[in-house]
């Protein structure tokens, strides 16, 4: 029982006089110090550099058609023939659907009659009044008369061209939803026509790039359904309202339909991504001959059921009611369609020669930026006569000493891909530490550049980093007694 007590207090006596043994091997030497200078300390340098930056937004949007209306008729009635195919490409005052519009071409023949009877009538009093065989004021009524047929006349003519729906635009229909003989309600879908020359692009981005999003500023559109090609689309249009849930502003791009640009593949082989053929995929366009300038039949259906009459070759008045908008570019059906998903970056500026560092570089103090430079001790500004303190607290350098610590205040702007751009504060070809700073607390500290994967330098920035890797001499007798002694305790 007495040598085990006894084996314990050697044990605790030996620990405590190893460790202090190793602490006064490894504590530094004010005499040493003087004569040797501070230790430099290990770190990882770079140099500044030029390189073209972007500033830059992501956002994800959606595809939309420059045009697009769903026809639906005003009034119910039944189908009597449609003037297109599916997917068709169709021209503007083309009739597309045309219903059973009996009773209207009834009324529009009695209104014709009713305008006859009154163009004679009129003509009858106009010739009585020059003979003076009756007043004046029959001459008023059947010119009043006149006026109400040709009114009753243009009404009917109305409804005659309610019956018909016409495509407003040039552009592509849809996949129909009716057949003929179908009775279909007043407000029914029945097909949707496209304008797809050109689309929309509309994105949100949040509110704080509202100062930078102008009008006819160029972005870059990636759609999922061609990887590997890249579209450019021109900023259009910026909504006024800001989205009060997100917090993000409206923004819509035009983007021509086309087959894009080829993205150079990754690896630095410089090969491109084949183009996409835009014939292959666009369907086979369907050719609507236009009829005569002198037939009587202007817009008559093409197919799928019986060619009637237009009204105005029942004697309507020629272009009563324009409803049709010629719109260039609807002839063009490229690849892309209305709905796709699109990854948008939109560019709002590009700077060539902007002098950018790695981001680990940058040493935040107080609400502002700093970076350590590492310059010869030459370039270190002498202190002045006045900071008598200042000078005597600065290290002392060995005798070897190739660079120094200088901090610098910059300026920060875009930051992309681990690089920061800075504005103010260095030059191109600045020396500055990237790893290691928060050793650094003066300027004029000695460094000694560690290059990272080479084992001689790996090693002899252990003891600047704090971690003893590898001990030698006394240091080494001294860890070994100290681990022989805790061996002892534990036994």
């Amino acid at each position: 029982m007495a040598s085990k007590k006894m084996y314990s207090v050697v044990a605790v006596v030996g620990i405590v006089g190893a460790s202090t043994l190793a602490w006064w091997l490894q504590a530094p030497k004010s005499d040493v110090g003087a004569a040797t200078g501070a230790r430099p300390s290990g770190v990882e340098i770079a140099q500044v550099k030029k390189q073209t930056l972007r500033d830059d937004a992501e956002a994800v949007g959606t595809l939309r058609s420059s045009q697009n209306v769903m026809l639906r008729p005003e009034i119910a009635g039944r189908v009597l023939s449609l003037g297109f195919a599916d997917g068709a490409r169709v021209r503007a005052g083309q009739v597309l659907v045309q219903m059973d519009d009996t009773l209207q071409r009834a009324e529009v023949q009695q209104s014709l009659a009713q305008m006859s009877i009154a163009k004679a009538n009129h003509k009858r009093n106009q010739e009585l009044v020059a003979q003076n065989f009756i007043a004046q004021r029959s001459l008023d009524e059947s010119a009043a008369a006149l006026q109400v047929a040709d009114a009753q006349l243009g009404l009917s003519c109305a409804r005659l061209e309610r019956m018909r729906l016409i495509a407003p635009f040039n552009g592509v229909v849809g996949i129909r939803s009716v057949n003929v003989g179908d009775y279909v309600k007043d407000g029914a879908d029945l097909i949707n026509l496209e304008n797809i020359g050109s689309l929309y692009v509309d994105y949100r981005l949040p509110e704080r790039y509202q100062i930078k999003v102008q009008p006819g500023q160029t972005i870059e559109v990636k759609l999922d359904a061609f990887s590997g090609r890249l579209f450019k689309a021109k900023v259009e249009a910026i909504d006024p309202l800001i989205d009060a849930n997100g917090r993000s502003i409206g923004v819509r791009a035009v983007l021509a339909n086309t087959a894009g640009e080829p993205i150079v593949a990754g690896g630095g082989k410089g090969q491109a991504v084949p183009a996409v053929s835009s014939a292959a995929s666009a369907p086979t366009p369907v050719v609507i001959a236009k009829p005569a300038a002198s037939s009587p039949v202007v817009a008559a259906v093409v197919n799928r059921g019986v060619a009637l009459p237009s009204p105005q070759s029942l004697g309507c008045p020629a272009n009563m009611f324009d409803r049709t908008r010629i719109s260039a570019g609807g002839e063009q059906n490229g690849p892309l369609r209305p709905g796709m998903f699109a990854r948008v970056t939109a560019v709002f500026t590009v700077k060539p020669n902007a002098l950018v560092v790695p981001e680990e570089a940058i040493v935040p103090q107080g609400g502002k930026q700093f970076v350590i430079k590492a310059i010869a001790p030459s370039e270190l500004p002498a202190p002045a006569a006045s900071s008598a303190s200042a000078a005597a607290s600065a290290p002392v350098l060995p005798p070897d000493t190739k660079l120094v610590s200088q901090r610098v205040e910059v300026k920060l702007g875009i930051r992309r891909g681990g690089q920061v751009e800075i504005t103010d504060g260095l030059t191109e070809g600045d020396t500055i530490v990237i790893a290691g700073q928060q050793r650094l607390q003066k300027d004029g500290s000695p460094l000694r550049v560690v290059e990272l994967g080479r084992g001689p330098a790996s090693l002899a920035s252990a003891p600047a980093s704090g971690a003893v890797s590898v001990a030698s001499g006394p240091d080494a007798s001294a860890s070994t007694s100290a681990s022989a002694a805790s061996q002892a305790a534990s036994r």
